[in-house]
């Protein structure tokens, strides 16, 4: 009888665990939840109540934002204005160099080679305003500050997701763990990005949210005031204890709509998500 029960609850817990997650994407329920830190001036320590919503596992990939050129036509801005924002090794800290080949198929410029063999990897050098175009056509949008930041947590109330910390996110994210970007750091396997999902998942299922690439998410700051500016949360490829050091769930970086930079991309909300629906 004891077994017959033990294998019964095992069923139960396994069902649970199923509901809330769907074809790459995860169910994050509505409640109240711990937000923000006492020493953050944009995202102070708070309590903020969401409803339910569902949000990709991984990074949107080269291989589904090519699916949206291929369906449109659609030219990226960094393709119109040849303005995105490149690295190579060797350049001083936050020194960054515009590229005129650069775009999300060449994301580091031409000469440093495309994403043929990338298609897994996150999309990068598109801009806050490609995405919102993206958004509109797959009939999808981006998440909010606190959906991110409330996904990212996975029920934890501090900076990182229980098990992490500075010592062992390495574990977690593809982050750059030498101490400038004077040289190439292939220590964790990869330089710039990696294939969506080769470290290890948050506890609800979500990879890469404090690396491979800062992720825009709609939301204005105070200090934005009437100007239009652009946020991304959780890290990069590009940061490092050193220089970047904003892989966490707290900070929020701030960019031009415009810009478009090989360490930016993208995670989604999906709209009126069930998992009847006959697209997922």
């Amino acid at each position: 009888m004891k077994q017959a029960l033990f294998i019964l609850i095992l069923f139960l817990l396994s069902y649970i665990s199923l509901i809330g997650q769907e074809k790459g994407y995860v169910l994050i329920p509505r409640g109240d939840y711990q937000l923000g830190d006492t020493m953050s001036m944009d995202n102070p320590k708070r309590t903020v109540q969401i409803e339910s919503f569902w949000i990709a596992l991984y990074e949107l990939t080269n291989a589904e934002f090519e699916k949206f050129v291929q369906a449109t036509g659609y030219q990226t801005l960094a393709e119109r204005y040849h303005n995105a924002m490149v690295f190579e090794p060797g350049l001083a800290e936050f020194r960054w160099l515009q590229d005129s080949t650069a775009y999300w198929r060449f994301p580091n410029g031409i000469s440093r080679g495309g994403i043929v063999d990338k298609m897994d990897h996150p999309v990068t050098c598109i801009s806050f305003k490609d995405v919102l175009v993206y958004c509109a056509w797959a009939d999808c949008r981006l998440p909010t500050f606190e959906e991110w930041e409330i996904a990212a947590r996975a029920g934890n109330d501090g900076r990182y997701f229980e098990g992490v910390n500075k010592e062992n996110i390495g574990q977690y994210a593809n982050i750059w763990h030498s101490r400038d970007h004077l040289k190439a750091d292939y220590s964790d396997g990869y330089m710039y990005t990696s294939p969506v999902g080769a470290f290890k998942p948050n506890p609800w299922g979500l990879y890469d949210v404090f690396g491979n690439v800062f992720e825009f998410c709609s939301g204005k700051l105070n200090r934005d005031g009437e100007r239009h500016v652009a946020h991304a949360r959780g890290g990069s490829w590009w940061c490092s204890r050193n220089s970047c050091s904003a892989f966490n769930t707290v900070y929020i970086g701030s960019v031009s709509p415009n810009a478009s930079f090989s360490n930016l991309g993208f995670r989604i909300v999906k709209k009126a998500f069930t998992p009847k629906d006959k697209d997922f």
